[in-house]
């Protein structure tokens, strides 16, 4: 049965730093690129960044550049998020996600292989 959980958001003051930790089983995880999204109320989900399955060169959307940093550690079936210098606007719902690259753009694979999400929200 393929599971993606992750932990690690909580509440947060501005400027501060979370670490999302995502522990997947159920399927191979070295063979898949993985990512996170997000999905702050009343709008669609967005790509936060994404790291092909070797871990190397990583995506990221222009708004998380420089303040965030995707990572994983494929012996311990992890992946991570390491958010620093939070903002208000990054208050939202992260999930894990498997997928793949084609041609420099990430794929998530279906529904099956999302994560519940945990809640990271940034207020003073």
């Amino acid at each position: 049965q393929v599971q993606l959980v992750e932990s690690g958001g909580g509440l947060v003051q501005p400027g501060g730093s979370l670490r999302l930790s995502c522990v997947v089983s159920g399927f191979t995880f070295s063979n898949y690129a993985m990512s996170w999204y997000r999905q702050a109320p009343g709008k669609e989900r967005e790509l936060v960044a994404a790291i092909p399955n070797t871990g190397g060169t990583t995506n990221y959307a222009d708004s998380m550049k420089g303040r965030f940093t995707i990572s994983r550690d494929n012996a311990k079936n992890t992946l991570y998020l390491q958010m620093n210098t939070l903002k208000p606007g990054d208050t939202a719902v992260y999930y894990c996600n498997a997928g793949v690259f084609n041609s420099g753009r990430y794929y998530p694979l279906g529904r099956a292989y999302w994560g519940q999400g945990t809640q990271v929200t940034v207020s003073s």
